[in-house]
């Protein structure tokens, strides 16, 4: 792995005193405080082991898939302040291939994986002889231990990753190096929180609901329980009616018949599922790690979507509190990792086209189209937004009708300045037609619009 001239200018110079971030070095991948007390009697949460619950793994894998498929493009700003796609040999080959093994989808997969699960992504770079970025790699987080030394400055180590060029069983590089993107970092700015800390015990809650679900309905949906005698019986009688029973009407014996003697009675101890209202519980479970996640609970399965008839203000609110921030913080992290923006003295960002979350019906399409070239939309941008195809001659320019004025020229016209006209009484039937008077009202009125010569 070559980090180019910067890993040349950290390796001739004395390494400053390095220290972990408190104490958390060693606990990632684990939810050592569940709930209270489970620290001291070592009840801690594996993340491997809630990734098993469906509502995790359902949460992680939307969102991550989500914002995989989005097209991430180059663009650059023009003088006018706007956005547009761009092409440039220095930034275009990463963002189009990242590393020799992913493809870009696949990369922002496993970036934002690795944030919901661990709450941090450490993203290596490696540099060409230039020192411009052409490859990153998204290393394993459990295998990374950020370092702050005495003057502030921020390092990371780096355990050995042969997929990723890592070698050496351990290398520490500056921050310069690494991009780094938390979850919300309740502790500490360099250590994000992932959401499975906060639903940790709804996940392991709505497993022991799946683990006992799954033994009651091998045990033939009948619950465990006791065999009671009317008077004394000894250990071993008890030990050998137990191992018969248990032999006899257990498993894949559940549903015979049991002929009992001697006053011996059966006597079910174990609450059935609907008196524990299972499916209540596991609801409940599943909503509070959709909460977690901010994740609409009908997008991973649970519970009926709400009654709207348009699909697209549903996307926007899922969009809104569950990707946006997403979104945002990979872009401005790939600015700066790759050395984009006004920062780095150039007018060239990332972007992620989130039109790619709505796919409209062609009804829905024709209509938006419609109202955008009627608004002063040109045609080209319409025809490329909705519908994917190239410009055609002249719909580079906006149309509007002809009788939209601007504001200023209406209000520079004149104010008429004549007086209403009085309106004509219309004669009744009664009144008899008389032409003279009738000739001498339409002169006069004549004269007082002007219409006659003076």
């Amino acid at each position: 792995m070559k980090f180019g001239p910067i890993e040349v200018a950290w390796r001739m110079k004395a390494q400053p005193p390095l220290q972990p971030i408190g104490s958390w070095g060693g606990w990632w991948g684990r939810v050592r405080e569940p709930f209270l007390g489970a620290w001291q009697s070592n009840q801690d949460i594996r993340t491997d082991s809630v990734l098993v619950y469906s509502a995790v793994f359902a949460c992680v894998t939307l969102i991550a898939a989500d914002i995989g498929k989005l097209c991430l493009r180059l663009v650059e700003r023009d003088d006018d302040g706007i956005w547009a796609e761009a092409e440039n040999s220095a930034f275009s080959p990463v963002l189009r291939k990242p590393n020799r093994y992913q493809t870009t989808q696949k990369f922002v997969e496993q970036w934002i994986v690795s944030k919901e699960i661990h709450g941090n992504t450490y993203v290596l770079k490696e540099r060409d002889g230039r020192g411009v970025v052409k490859a990153l790699y998204v290393l394993d987080p459990t295998r990374v231990t950020p370092l702050v030394a005495t003057d502030g400055s921020v390092y990371y180590e780096l355990k050995r990753d042969d997929l990723s060029g890592l070698p050496r069983d351990s290398v520490t590089v500056p921050a310069s190096e690494i991009i780094h993107d938390t979850m919300v970092a309740l502790y500490h700015p360099l250590l994000g929180v992932s959401p499975i800390y906060a639903c940790a015990v709804a996940a392991l809650q709505g497993l022991a609901i799946q683990r006992n679900s799954q033994k009651f309905f091998t045990n033939g949906s009948q619950p465990g329980g006791i065999l009671t005698a009317p008077g004394v019986i000894s250990q071993e009688t008890a030990d050998r009616l137990k191992a018969y029973w248990e032999a006899n009407y257990t498993g894949d014996n559940v549903g015979k018949v049991a002929v009992l003697g001697d006053g011996l009675e059966y006597k079910a101890m174990a609450v059935n599922a609907v008196d524990a209202q299972l499916i209540e519980q596991l609801k409940w479970t599943g909503e509070t790690v959709c909460t977690c996640f901010h994740v609409p609970a009908y997008m991973v399965g649970i519970g009926p979507p709400p009654p709207y008839a348009n699909v697209e203000p549903l996307v926007q609110q899922y969009y809104s509190q569950a990707l946006q921030n997403l979104i945002v913080s990979l872009e401005n992290h790939l600015d700066e990792g790759i050395g984009l923006g006004p920062n780095a003295g150039n007018r060239y960002g990332t972007e992620f086209d989130v039109n790619d979350l709505i796919w409209m019906n062609s009804d829905s399409k024709t209509t938006a189209a419609g109202k955008a070239i009627s608004s002063g939309v040109a045609p080209n941008e319409v025809r490329k937004q909705y519908y994917g195809l190239g410009p055609v001659d002249g719909g580079e320019t906006p149309f509007l009708q002809e009788q939209n004025w601007p504001i200023r020229q209406l209000a520079s016209r004149e104010t008429p300045s004549r007086q209403p006209t009085t309106p004509v009484q219309a004669p009744r039937e009664d009144d008899a037609f008389d032409e003279e008077k009738a000739l001498a009202l339409l002169l006069t009125k004549s004269a007082e619009m002007g219409l006659l010569a003076a």
